[in-house]
């Protein structure tokens, strides 16, 4: 499932795509900065919550139905909510009060999750899930986007690589912990409680930015923007088709997305139905993963500077899919660790590069409208693609479906090498 910001391809927190802001906070260290350490704590507090959202939710599915095509099909209904938020989120987070915006979405989420210890009271309900999840993660698209704009205004341009790689650190250590807690809490109290643990993370996160004091925006900061929204999106689809190796990168991106965004689902299914683990197992294995995606991103900027882009984009893919196709067959509970570590750690290093690539091509009165026609068309079909792939899990087993999914992301980095990607070197000129 994907959740809340700075969980997908792109890491919000690049220091392309913030929006225009002075430096007159970065006149001392960020440790003395009350406004940005308050921001900081309040995010790492989401992104908590995030994690334990990401292991409780199938774990709910699962528990009530034993269903692995149940759980694609919650994850699927939250990816498609996702993709539609995505189109309109730029359009809402220009026109409205930011602050106000991160603090209502931590509120309305708090809220939704924490129906659901609540209701489980009573006994399993789960259209309540396919109620809750896509609404979470519609609000979630829209705190994903605001947060990119507010981190600039918080700090200034001097401090801003800084700040964002102390964002992305604790992002990082919170995807650790946060599964492995929640697999420690679903296994003592249910995995209801640690959807609880889920919604008083987003209270305690709109309490913190309360206090955030954030820079108010020029009168003409929007300004060139108010485009209309099908003409904004237009815009990032019209450039993205007249770059060679972008237009390349998002077909191939679109059917890698097809292919793994049930990748999650099917690995608890498998620990819990396939090798009969429990809760803790669960968490344990996806803490270790997301290890892994810690490695990759310490390793992308050597790596690429060493390979060039398309050796390590393509390389990465082709390295998921050895990982994904081994998935299913591995019947070891370290085995499974180890390669959704080493999945995670080349999916986030092909992501990487590909956020970096187009933070360097595209102009930067562009670069929004172009991430989010990126992200759009990117998921376009990655909901269906996790019902499918879970579907198919439930029918004929996980080890044949996995094999067949990862050998095809291995058939995508192919690809990959008959197009434009495999010459694009350090820096890609259009």
């Amino acid at each position: 499932m994907t959740h809340g910001a700075a969980r997908r391809e792109d890491e919000p927190g690049s220091s392309a795509d913030a929006p225009s802001g002075d430096g007159s906070r970065g006149t001392r260290p960020l440790w003395r900065q009350r406004d940005f350490g308050i921001f900081w704590a309040a995010q790492t507090l989401s992104v908590l919550g995030d994690s334990f959202a990401l292991i409780a939710l199938p774990l709910l599915v699962l528990q009530a139905t034993g269903s692995v095509a149940r759980m694609g099909l919650l994850t699927a209904v939250g990816g498609a909510a996702a993709v539609v938020a995505a189109v309109f989120a730029g359009a809402v987070v220009d026109r409205v009060d930011q602050r106000r915006l991160l603090i209502a979405c931590d509120l309305v989420r708090m809220v939704l999750y924490g129906l659901i210890p609540l209701v489980w009271l009573f006994g399993p309900q789960l259209w309540l899930l396919y109620v809750v999840l896509p609404l979470c993660e519609a609000v979630g698209m829209l705190f994903a986007v605001g947060y990119v704009t507010v981190v600039r205004a918080l700090v200034g341009t001097g401090q801003l690589t800084e700040a964002n790689g102390r964002l992305n650190a604790t992002a990082a250590a919170a995807g650790v912990l946060g599964p492995l807690c929640a697999g420690l809490v679903a296994a003592w109290s249910g995995p209801a409680w640690a959807v609880g643990v889920d919604a008083a993370s987003f209270g305690l996160s709109a309490t913190c930015l309360l206090f955030v004091r954030f820079r108010k925006r020029a009168p003409d900061d929007r300004q060139d923007r108010r485009t209309g929204l099908w003409q904004d999106l237009r815009t990032g689809i019209a450039f993205l088709h007249g770059h060679p190796v972008l237009r390349s990168l998002t077909v191939l991106l679109f059917g890698f997305s097809f292919l793994t965004l049930g990748l999650n689902d099917l690995v608890i299914y498998h620990l819990k139905h396939d090798l009969g683990h429990d809760d803790r197992t669960v968490g344990t294995v996806m803490a270790v993963g997301a290890l892994g995606a810690i490695t990759g991103a310490l390793l992308v900027a050597r790596v690429r500077r060493r390979l060039g882009f398309g050796p390590t984009w393509t390389g990465s893919v082709a390295v998921c899919g050895l990982a994904f196709a081994g998935l299913g067959w591995a019947r070891d509970v370290p085995v499974v660790a180890a390669l959704s570590a080493a999945f995670l750690a080349c999916a986030g290093m092909a992501g990487t590069c590909s956020m970096s690539l187009r933070q360097e091509v595209t102009p930067e009165h562009l670069l929004g409208r172009v991430t989010s026609a990126f992200w759009t068309l990117q998921y376009a079909a990655a909901p269906i693609g996790a019902a499918v792939l879970t579907w198919a899990a439930e029918e004929q087993g996980t080890a044949p479906v996995a094999l067949v999914a990862g050998a095809t992301c291995v058939a995508l980095a192919a690809a990959g090498l008959l197009t434009p990607v495999r010459g694009s070197g350090r820096t890609v000129s259009r």
